[in-house]
């Protein structure tokens, strides 16, 4: 049974918030007219959160976006994980075999929740943005297919009776695809994201259970497609299956 809300104003303040995940900067009247909130409650609510540092508002534009609270929020949230504290030797292992980018996500709802990701050294000369809880749809992540291999059929056919966005032309939308790919995925043990969430880049991904076989999350392994060959794909499988199982007798 879902909680009831107490808080109604409090709601209200966490929505506003929660704009901020779709798009920033935001001014009082776009958050006012998406929620159907009166401007000054709105212009209140941002203001508190900006005393609070939760927001940082722009002098020239007077927008508003994430303020540096928020970071330390998200921090403590992947601390809070055991399964992110656990992994992150394995993961660093990866990124030296494979100098690829490697991602860890846990299930919530119908998407996956990044809970971080290891880059090779090079990497960090590109600027990559910190991934920690970005969200992306199960069915066309690596990490996604292979949470949604590990999750009871009943869940399957429910979140396929929604819409399954098309990311790429490449992105399964049809139900009975899909079967058909997590079937392949049960048998075989691993997922193959094969330019399905972005043009160019591929994903192997493998789920992690625990010691009493519950689904705790997955990881995967990213890069430009012409490297992940088939050769490549068969290798990095192997080696998350394998880690995952040590991993497994941890959590």
């Amino acid at each position: 049974m879902e909680p009831e809300v107490k808080v109604k104003s409090l709601q209200k303040a966490l929505e506003v918030l929660n704009c901020f995940t779709e798009k920033q900067p935001l001014g009082v009247t776009e958050i006012s007219e998406k929620l159907g909130l009166y401007k000054s409650n709105v212009h209140n609510i941002l203001m508190t959160f900006t005393a609070m540092e939760y927001l940082i508002q722009d002098e020239e534009s007077g927008k508003f976006r994430l303020g540096s609270r928020v970071i330390t929020l998200s921090r403590a949230l992947g601390d809070s994980y055991d399964i992110l504290r656990l992994a992150t030797p394995f993961m660093n292992k990866f990124t030296d075999l494979f100098n690829e980018i490697v991602y860890l996500a846990i299930p919530h709802k119908d998407e996956v929740i990044y809970l971080g990701a290891a880059y090779p050294g090079n990497y960090h000369k590109m600027g990559l943005q910190n991934v920690q809880g970005d969200c992306a749809p199960m069915h066309c992540t690596g990490v996604g297919k292979a949470i949604l291999s590990s999750l009871p059929d009943e869940f399957i056919e429910e979140y396929m009776s929604q819409q399954m966005i098309r990311m790429t032309e490449y992105t399964i939308t049809e139900p009975e695809l899909l079967r058909n790919e997590i079937k392949r995925i049960r048998e075989k043990g691993y997922a193959v994201d094969n330019m399905e969430l972005s043009i160019g880049i591929t994903c192997v991904g493998v789920p992690i259970l625990d010691r009493k076989n519950k689904l705790v999350g997955a990881w995967s392994v990213s890069g430009p497609s012409p490297r992940m060959n088939q050769e490549r794909i068969m290798e990095i499988q192997l080696q998350l299956k394998q880690s995952a199982n040590e991993l497994k007798v941890l959590l």
